[in-house]
């Protein structure tokens, strides 16, 4: 396909069979970057921006692209554009295989080789009201290629940028377009899927040279962005936040271990409705994407509730949804963590009847595992910080529920900590100790990250026998891989495998 911006000049139009990945590098050292699909010099971050760039290109064999940039467009000098102008007019490099990625503001003035040219606009605050405006400037230009890269504050300004992707491919355009930081990291994997010209991958983590960048092994080797097409299935980590998870980890390397043409992504979502209605929902929804399922984390476990059309029975008797199902235009939730819960209980119970337990927190979780341990006939204690507020949950179970501080739990068969003490900001802290737990048989910790966590240390050294929490974690995602997919999950420690790995 062929369309004609400017007289005389024609650009041609592709969309790549396979993705892109352009490794952005500030400095000139090439040594680790032979395998890369082609190579950004950030030269506005070169020590000596003026060096022999032609020397150092000639050591590439992948195609290169020069930026330029001043601090107030992403770069990381300050730059007149008198030095900017003079700079691509007679510094730059040409020649084949050479691309020149430069700013909307100067473009027609430093009379590039249009047909490796890329124009490009950066917002680094948001995603300008006038985003379309910018991008119908940008193609009244003849360059190859169009890049927009603005930050997404919230997952829906990805909209925006899908919708720019599939307009230019309608009018065979060449473009870039991603939402920077981590509510846009689904069009830095989808794009080239939907026809954006690459995508950019860093060297590693410290290295990225933008919000949200994701390192180009990762684009492989944990979301197989290679194998991604128009057919993939989509899904998704609703939570905030969710950057953490190794949910990805365990969910893709499924997809491939069962031959399945799906990939699951990290969303950050703060408002849930907005979210559902804006990009979930097959009737209200804003631009097509084949979305087939959720996973629903903290905080959106019970108010994901108003968003979906069916519920199952067990997960309304809960209170809380960590499932979705996109079935033709309705939403089905269910809850997963129930079973998730007791798979890994099995190898040490064998009569869960009149089974004394303690389970600390009151969150969504925890409310999976009061639930499912009720239907076994387990008799359950609550224990929480504050028993006011634990109160109402306490009374929805028709549970008792204890103070944390002064329990002892000699008396109980397995100890549960729901709470997030012992992962994160803290991750130094137990909701029980050695003392407490003294006497308790099995102690389980919901918390996955770190796998072994201060809770258990605290439990071993009091004798007891332990559950991680990460056994949980892939017991409830092998329930929502069988319910997305409608088969049985057969490669069981694929997932635990994947997540120890990326916990390390």
């Amino acid at each position: 396909m062929e369309s004609k911006h400017q007289p005389g000049i024609l650009i041609p139009v592709s969309v790549s069979k396979k993705p892109r990945i352009c490794i952005p590098i500030g400095e000139p050292n090439l040594s680790a970057l032979q395998s890369a699909d082609w190579i950004e010099l950030r030269v506005d971050c070169f020590e000596d921006p003026l060096a022999d760039l032609s020397a150092l290109i000639s050591d590439i064999s992948t195609p290169v692209i020069l930026t330029f940039r001043p601090a107030e467009q992403g770069g990381y000098r300050k730059l007149t554009r008198e030095e900017r102008e003079a700079f691509w007019k007679t510094q730059a490099p040409r020649g084949e295989g050479v691309w020149w990625d430069v700013e909307a503001d100067i473009a027609e003035h430093v009379a590039p080789e249009w047909s490796r040219t890329i124009v490009s606009h950066h917002d680094f605050d948001r995603v300008p009201a006038d985003l379309e405006r910018i991008y119908n400037q940008l193609a009244q230009t003849p360059a190859r290629v169009m890049k927009l890269a603005v930050q997404a504050n919230d997952i829906t300004d990805c909209i925006r940028v899908f919708q720019l992707i599939d307009r230019a491919r309608s009018e065979g355009r060449e473009i870039i377009a991603i939402a920077m930081g981590n509510a846009g990291i689904a069009t830095r994997i989808l794009g080239p899927s939907r026809g954006s010209f690459l995508t950019y991958g860093a060297l590693d983590e410290e290295s990225a040279t933008a919000p949200g960048q994701l390192n180009a092994r990762r684009l492989r080797s944990v979301y197989h962005i290679d194998t991604i097409d128009e057919e993939t299935m989509i899904c998704g980590l609703v939570g905030m936040p969710v950057m953490h998870s190794v949910s990805p980890h365990m969910h893709n390397a499924a997809f491939v271990s069962e031959g399945i043409n799906g990939v699951y992504l990290p969303f950050e979502v703060k408002d849930i409705e907005t979210f559902f209605k804006r990009m979930v929902h097959p009737r209200t929804r804003e631009f097509d994407w084949n979305l087939r399922g959720l996973s629903i984390t903290a905080p959106h476990k019970e108010t994901v509730i108003n968003c979906i059309d069916w519920i199952h029975p067990e997960a309304k008797k809960i209170g809380a949804v960590n499932t979705i199902i996109v079935e033709k235009d309705h939403l089905r939730g269910y809850n997963t963590d129930g079973g998730g819960f007791i798979h890994p209980l099995r190898r040490f119970i064998t009569s869960s009847v009149d089974l004394e337990v303690a389970i600390i927190g009151t969150g969504g979780a925890a409310r999976a595992a009061i639930w499912e341990m009720k239907r076994l006939g387990m008799k359950i204690t609550l224990f929480a910080r504050d028993p006011a507020k634990a109160q109402p949950l306490a009374e929805v179970f028709n549970i008792e529920c204890k103070p944390l501080a002064s329990a002892s739990f000699s008396s109980y068969a397995l100890v549960v900590n729901a709470t997030p003490l012992g992962s994160g900001q803290y991750v130094d802290q137990t909701p029980a100790t050695r003392d407490q737990l003294k006497g308790a048989r099995i102690a389980f910790d919901m918390v996955y990250n770190p796998i072994d966590t201060k809770f258990l240390q605290e439990a071993r050294i009091a004798g007891c026998e332990t559950v991680r929490g990460l056994e949980m974690l892939v017991g409830q995602a092998r329930m929502q891989f069988e319910l997305w997919t409608e088969r049985k999950f057969l490669g069981s420690p694929v997932m635990y495998e994947a997540a120890a790995a990326a916990l390390g």
